[in-house]
């Protein structure tokens, strides 16, 4: 078992020391570190403005949410393995050649994957807070109790993907069905109790009320779906055939408005037909903001459903900026290097794909609009919804080119795009409080996005070139 886990966290550091550099991936966690030590100065000003317990609840909420993407990325890692460095594959994939069984592969690499990314980012913002509690005069305990509940609030998130992936890989349809269910049994449990079902997660009691039974009770919440997906799992791929028929002509006609149509037909068609369309939005986009807006709601008793929504809206944004990485995450430039094209026509057809895929966040918003019953303000929100997905695209796009998932460890690139991001969302979160319909102005967000993207088009191009 020791040999397993040891090769599988080698492994799992080599490949992130190989894509982002040694030296940018090992400062990774000193950069949470100091954000951890950094905020602890700043409680006494955020008390001013916000109740230290929502603080709490977006903590919490960050990290449910990381363990979602870590989850869902730790499935996806075989195909990027392969994409990425020819045929290589995971250990985590090597049930065939081991004399192993593929549950007891799978369970080592959940503990990996649980040790790996607590050290990675837990344990640098819990070390971080509380090196800077000795200083502040914070309670001990606090930062204590903060680094369990996080632990417990990024393993339930990964649990539980686990398991809805794993449920996805034998039936959607069964996925959906659950999905819908646990959806009727919140309405139902919202009904019947007039609470968020938000208010019952285990990790945030667990935090604010630390005790031997939330303790067990966190821990059974976390461990109940992982042996369920553990028994689920199975790393064969479904060996069912497909046929499709031929959708390049047809779609390049429906798209020749864009530019360079066939790029962007031939993004189109591989989403489609790997069921990327389907499960990314699900695992990447539906299911952390169905989650955001619950824990977003347990705020509204300190700040009005308004505010909440155009906060909400800017995240939506900024997580549908991300379906760029959906465009990007298998390919790199190599693939076209013997094509008559250059890196700015690559990006323009993810740029075109993106753009055709706004089509989900704009709907998802409305409803979001209907179902909070402010569909008065659904055109600020909606324009400030797509002009904050296209500015962190423009921003995405000049920091990492074609490679997001690849340079998203680098912490660099990760403080630069931190900032770039918070001076923005700052200044059309205060405008929107101050008047909704000041979200409408947001639309000027366009003006940097396309400035970004220019330079990114210069940047990555002579990157590809050898030109530095």
């Amino acid at each position: 078992m020791s040999g397993l886990f040891l090769n599988m966290m080698k492994e799992e550091w080599r490949i992130h020391s190989t894509m982002f550099g040694s030296l940018n991936f090992a400062l990774f966690p000193v950069l949470i570190l100091a954000m951890g030590f950094m905020g602890t100065f700043l409680i006494p000003l955020i008390g001013n403005t916000m109740p230290l317990s929502d603080l709490v609840i977006i903590i919490h909420a960050n990290y449910l949410m990381l363990g979602i993407m870590v989850g869902a990325f730790g499935l996806l890692g075989n195909e990027v393995m392969n994409r990425r460095f020819g045929q290589a594959s995971l250990l985590a994939y090597s049930a065939r050649t081991l004399p192993l069984t593929p549950r007891y592969i799978f369970t080592i690499f959940v503990l990996k994957d649980t040790l790996y990314y607590f050290i990675l980012w837990i344990l640098p913002l819990g070390a971080g807070f509380l090196i800077g509690s000795f200083l502040t005069g914070i309670p001990v305990i606090i930062p204590i109790r903060l680094l369990v509940s996080l632990t417990f609030s990024f393993l339930t998130g990964m649990s539980f993907v686990f398991l809805l992936s794993t449920i996805y890989e034998r039936s959607a349809r069964v996925l959906g069905v659950l999905l819908i269910v646990t959806g009727l049994c919140c309405i139902v449990l919202i009904f019947l109790t007039g609470q968020n079902p938000a208010s019952f997660f285990p990790p945030l009691l667990l935090f604010h009320h630390f005790s031997i039974l939330s303790f067990i009770g966190s821990f059974f919440v976390i461990i109940f779906p992982f042996i369920a997906a553990l028994l689920l799992y199975s790393p064969d791929i479904k060996a069912t055939e497909k046929v499709y028929h031929s959708r390049m002509k047809p779609l390049i006609r429906s798209l020749k408005w864009f530019p360079n149509p066939a790029l962007a037909a031939k993004d189109m068609i591989d989403l489609w037909r790997s069921g990327s369309v389907i499960g990314q939005s699900i695992f990447s986009f539906l299911l952390p903001l169905v989650i955001i807006w619950f824990f977003l709601s347990l705020l509204d008793e300190y700040v009005s459903i308004l505010p909440l929504l155009f906060t909400f809206a800017m995240i939506t944004g900024i997580i549908a900026s991300t379906m760029y990485t959906w465009l990007t995450m298998f390919d790199s430039f190599s693939v076209y290097a013997l094509l008559p094209v250059d890196v700015p026509d690559v990006i323009t057809s993810k740029i075109t794909s993106f753009s055709l895929l706004q089509i989900i966040p704009a709907i998802f918003i409305s409803c979001i609009c209907v179902l909070s019953g402010e569909i008065f303000y659904l055109l600020p929100v909606l324009v400030l919804t797509l002009s904050v997905s296209y500015y962190v695209l423009g921003v995405t796009i000049w920091l990492t080119g074609l490679s997001p998932s690849v340079l998203v460890y680098s912490a660099r690139v990760m403080v630069q795009y931190f900032l770039l991001i918070g001076v923005a969302m700052a200044i059309f979160g205060s405008l929107t409080s101050f008047e909704p319909w000041f979200g409408i102005v947001s639309v000027f967000l366009f003006i940097p996005a396309y400035v970004f993207i220019r330079m990114g088009f210069r940047r990555w191009d002579r990157v590809e070139q050898g030109i530095f």
